[in-house]
């Protein structure tokens, strides 16, 4: 995500920051970094909100970057035009997320062949059948925001400057091999690739 951010010293807004990994790095850098979240650890970089609760008045941003925290936000549309209201003008957004709707059946087949040889070396349990993990995702993920939703709504607010569909289940199994094996089978058409990372800047107004 870092290679769409401006220079630091910016003023760059982390939405959905967990436990404050990227935030922190980001300071260390020099960055003038604000990581927010409900579960957000304390420190003068942090504050325990949601992106609901920032008003217009507590930027501008040089960036706002949102990091698998998009598809959580109830009113996805008021989320987005809050953080373009947020942007300094030119100011850039950068997502990383996922659409969870992407999974198709040789994908979920193949997440169930890694999830059972983890449980096998003593990592994890093994859902009990294919049908299992099926109910699992989707009960997981029903009502969260899908990824045509969240491309159609960033899209309405911002202009794409790069886009790209990315690996996503080894952050979950772990592991760099993981991840290699994961890139393969997408690359080959095997598997889908449910993450994707995006960077824009705020849409000018119709004149």
């Amino acid at each position: 995500m870092r290679e769409h951010l401006p220079p630091a010293p910016a003023r760059v807004l982390e939405v959905g920051c967990g436990q404050g990994a990227l935030t922190t790095a980001l300071a260390v850098d020099g960055y003038d970094v604000l990581g927010i979240d409900p579960v957000a650890p304390q420190g003068d970089s942090f504050r325990r909100i949601r992106l609901e609760d920032l008003e217009p008045t507590d930027g501008p941003y040089d960036a706002v970057l949102a990091s698998y925290s998009l598809h959580h936000i109830r009113d996805l549309d008021a989320g987005l035009d809050l953080i373009a209201e947020l942007l300094e003008p030119g100011g850039v957004v950068v997502v990383d997320e996922f659409g969870w709707d992407l999974v198709d059946e040789p994908t979920l087949d193949w997440l169930y062949g890694q999830r059972r040889a983890l449980a096998a070396a003593g990592l994890g349990e093994a859902p009990a059948s294919l049908q299992a993990l099926r109910d699992e995702w989707e009960g997981e993920h029903l009502g969260l925001h899908g990824f045509e939703a969240l491309r159609t709504a960033i899209a309405a607010r911002f202009e794409e400057r790069a886009f790209a569909r990315m690996p996503f289940f080894h952050r979950q199994l772990g592991g760099v091999a993981t991840e290699v094996l994961e890139q393969a089978l997408v690359d080959a058409g095997g598997i889908e690739a449910l993450g994707f990372r995006y960077a824009g800047v705020v849409r000018a107004p119709r004149v």
